[in-house]
């Protein structure tokens, strides 16, 4: 069985005009979507990404903040699962609630082996 690692983009901007009612139904779909896919033993692990953060690049190692200051299109989490196949991971990606809304995207990604 591999792992495959799902990144959750979104465009930050329409997650704004959410009302709190409206935030709440969402982070219970997302609760039973990942609840699902922990019954099934597929979840190594998963977590909520913060909006702030540090880039460093290039030889001179210089700092600003980040990520993607300049976009509308954030990643806002992660979600590590075991698959037999990139088939079954996206399968699984394609329960996210993030995919209700055109505003959102997952990228599934296998891990490679070191």
């Amino acid at each position: 069985m591999a792992e495959f690692l799902l990144l959750f983009r979104h465009d930050d901007i329409r997650n704004a005009n959410l009302s709190p009612e409206q935030m709440q139904a969402q982070m219970q779909k997302w609760v039973a979507w990942m609840g699902d896919i922990a019954s099934r033993g597929k979840m190594l692990s998963s977590q909520p990404l913060e909006r702030t953060g540090k880039v460093v690049r290039g030889t001179k190692k210089a700092i600003t903040d980040g990520p993607f200051a300049e976009g509308k299109e954030v990643i806002g989490g992660y979600l590590l699962c075991k698959a037999d196949t990139i088939e079954e991971a996206i399968a699984i990606a394609e329960g996210c609630p993030i995919l209700e809304h055109d505003a959102g995207t997952v990228e599934v990604r296998p891990i490679g082996r070191m």
